[in-house]
C-alpha cells in the first residue's frame, strides 16, 4: 500500500500541585476538524505549482494553468483533483513530450509534498505510453518523490512482458524505492489502483522480481514484497506457501519477516501450512479463562480494553498466534469482521499467561462505525476460542 510523507518530499506536563482543589471538570475544547485529504490540491497549492513552474519554464501560462485547475475545484475529490492537475499541466506545456519531461523533472523536488508529487507519474501514464524507454525512466526517477506504483500499471495493461523485464532491473536497484516500485507497482490487487487481472489469473511472471527482493534490508521494501505476496494467497495460496518453503525463512530474519506478513490472511484462516512455514504449533491445547471486553457500552472516540489468562494443556510448548476478530456493524444492520494481530508467543506446558491490548474505537476515511453490537471473538492458530462483545452507543 502506498505511504505518504505530507509535507516534504520522502527520503509508513507539568508537576501536580501537592494539594489539589476540588473543581468541577472544565469543558473539553473542540478540536478544529481535520481538514480534508483532497485540500492537499487547493488554490494555495495551484499557486504553488504556477509559480515553479514558471520559474522552470518561462513561457508557462501560469493564468491559463489557474483558471483550468481551479474550475469547479470545490465539487472534486482528491484523485479528480490529482487529475484535474496532470490535464491542466498537460494543456498549457510543450506538446513536444520529451521537452516537457524536462520540466517535470526540474519540478519533482519542488513541489515539496510526496502526494501532491504524484501529479508527475500521472502525466507519464496519460501521454508517456508512446515513448516507453523515455517514460520508464522517468517513472523510476520520480518514484522517490512521491511513487509510481499506479502510473506503471498503465504500462503493465498495455506491454506485460516488456515493462516486468524493465521492472526486474528495478528489484536490483541501488535505491530502495526503486526497489520497491517493483514490488508494489505490480502488485494484482493495489488498493486505489486497478486490477491486473494477467497477474491475478498466473503470478508467473513476477516471482523473478519477488525472489531478487526476497530479504531485502529496507523495510519499506519487505513490506510490499509480503503485501504483495498476500495478495496472491487470495487467489493462489498453494504457489505462495510452495515458494516460501523454497526461501530460507529460519536462517534470514528479513525473509522471516516477510514470510510471517505475508501470510497474515491464511494464519487468521488457521490453515496449517501456512502456521507451520512461521513455526506455530497448529491446533492449539489451551483453556482461555476470562476473556473480557471493557467497558461494555462506549461511545465513538472511546477505548475498549481486551484481556484474558491463556493456560496451556499441553504436555510440550506450543507456538501460539493469538488474534482477535472484531465484527463491525455496518449500516444495512449486518456485521462484518475484520482480524486484528495481537502476539505470537511460545506457551511452555502447564504456563499460564495474561494478555491485555486497548484499542480505540473511531472513525477513519476507510470505516465508518455504526451503533450496536460490535463482537469479539478470540483467534489462536486460526481457531475461535472465545467470545465477548461491546455495545456502540451514538
Amino acid at each position: 500500500m502506498l505511504s505518504f510523507v505530507i509535507f516534504g518530499p520522502r527520503s509508513h506536563q507539568l508537576p501536580v500541585p501537592a494539594v489539589v482543589p476540588i473543581l468541577p471538570p472544565a469543558p473539553s475544547p473542540m478540536p478544529d476538524p481535520a481538514p480534508a485529504l483532497k485540500d492537499w490540491f487547493d488554490p494555495a497549492r495551484y499557486r504553488h505549482i504556477a509559480q515553479e513552474v514558471g520559474a522552470i519554464h518561462p513561457g508557462f501560462d501560469a493564468k491559463k494553468f489557474l483558471k483550468l485547475a481551479l474550475v469547479d475545484l470545490d465539487s472534486l475529490s482528491l484523485m479528480q483533483r490529482l487529475r484535474r492537475t496532470t490535464e491542466s499541466l498537460h494543456a498549457t506545456l510543450p506538446s513536444d513530450y520529451p521537452r516537457t519531461l524536462e520540466i517535470l523533472r526540474q519540478l519533482a523536488p519542488r513541489l515539496g509534498h510526496s502526494f501532491v508529487s504524484l501529479i508527475l507519474p500521472d502525466y507519464v501514464a496519460l501521454y508517456g505510453q508512446p515513448h516507453f524507454d523515455l517514460s520508464l525512466d522517468a517513472l523510476k526517477f520520480f518514484t522517490p518523490f512521491g511513487s509510481s506504483e499506479f502510473a506503471i500499471r498503465h504500462f503493465l495493461q498495455r506491454d506485460l512482458p516488456r515493462t516486468l523485464v524493465v521492472m526486474e532491473k528495478w528489484s536490483r536497484d541501488e535505491n530502495d524505492h526503486v526497489r520497491r516500485l517493483a514490488s508494489e507497482g505490480c502488485r494484482p490487487r493495489l488498493p486505489w489502483s486497478f486490477r491486473l487481472e494477467a497477474l491475478i489469473a498466473d503470478p508467473t511472471p513476477v516471482l523473478p522480481i519477488l525472489e531478487n527482493l526476497r530479504a531485502d534490508p529496507s523495510l519499506y521494501v519487505r513490506k510490499s514484497v509480503a503485501n504483495h505476496l498476500n495478495d496472491i494467497t487470495k487467489d493462489h495460496p498453494s504457489r505462495v506457501l510452495d515458494l516460501l518453503h523454497t526461501w530460507p525463512i529460519q536462517e534470514n530474519p528479513h525473509t522471516a519477516w516477510i514470510a510471517r506478513h505475508a501470510l497474515r490472511t491464511l494464519i487468521k484462516k488457521g490453515d496449517p501450512q501456512a502456521l507451520g512455514l512461521i513455526g506455530a504449533s497448529g491446533k492449539p491445547d489451551v483453556k482461555i479463562h476470562h476473556f473480557t471486553v471493557s467497558p461494555k457500552h462506549i461511545q465513538l472516540g472511546q477505548k475498549i480494553g481486551l484481556s484474558l489468562c491463556l493456560e496451556s494443556q499441553a504436555t510440550t510448548p506450543q507456538r501460539l498466534v493469538v488474534d482477535y476478530a472484531l465484527h463491525y456493524v455496518k449500516k444495512s444492520g449486518s456485521t462484518s469482521a475484520k482480524v486484528f494481530k495481537w502476539k505470537e508467543i511460545t506457551l511452555a506446558p502447564g504456563e499460564t499467561l495474561t494478555l491485555t491490548r486497548q484499542q480505540t474505537i473511531q472513525d477513519f476515511t476507510t470505516r465508518l462505525h455504526h451503533a450496536g453490537h460490535h463482537a469479539m471473538e478470540i483467534q489462536i492458530n486460526g481457531e475461535t476460542l472465545a467470545k465477548s462483545g461491546f455495545e456502540l452507543e451514538k
